[in-house]
């Protein structure tokens, strides 16, 4: 399990001849809040962006993630789904309990690597209070409802 903070700007890497193509750029999230792939921006003079399926990469490490081959990167998908940072993001929007209580802002997700599943959201009520007393970590038991407004989340 790692943070999407932990992901982006690692190099990805071709393992059969140690290419680094290029690096992690975002996450791709489906409206049901699940890590559906990587957003990879390449290396060359002309930055160019892709999309690389969660199924298709070989291993996440601590300094790279590793894929087989060049050939799994695809074009970005234009309907696109929900990304961290990027086009259609996520980052900042209100998360709220099905009970209409406020938890916080989004501003990471921890997710596992292997199923591709989100397992918590990291939470902030602004600089001071992250300042004073941290930001918050928190569970959802089931997929989230994402909305133009609000996460609506299920905490357990």
């Amino acid at each position: 399990m790692r943070t999407f903070s932990l992901l982006r700007g690692l190099s990805v890497i071709v393992l059969n001849n140690g290419r680094a193509i290029g690096e992690v750029n975002d996450l791709f999230i489906s409206p049901e809040g699940l890590v559906k792939g990587l957003w990879v921006k390449n290396h060359s003079f002309i930055r160019k962006s892709f999309f690389l399926d969660i199924k298709d990469v070989y291993s996440f490490g601590w300094d790279g993630v590793m894929i087989e081959s060049c050939d799994v990167l695809t074009a970005i998908p234009k309907h696109s789904d929900f990304t961290i940072a990027s086009e259609n993001r996520l980052a900042g929007r209100m998360m709220m309990t099905r009970e209409g209580d406020r938890l916080g802002l989004l501003q990471d997700v921890y997710f596992n690597e292997e199923l591709g599943t989100i397992v918590g959201y990291e939470l902030s009520d602004g600089f001071f209070s992250d300042v004073l007393e941290g930001k918050k970590v928190v569970k959802a038991s089931c997929a989230p409802a994402i909305g133009k407004d609000a996460i609506i989340v299920n905490v357990e």
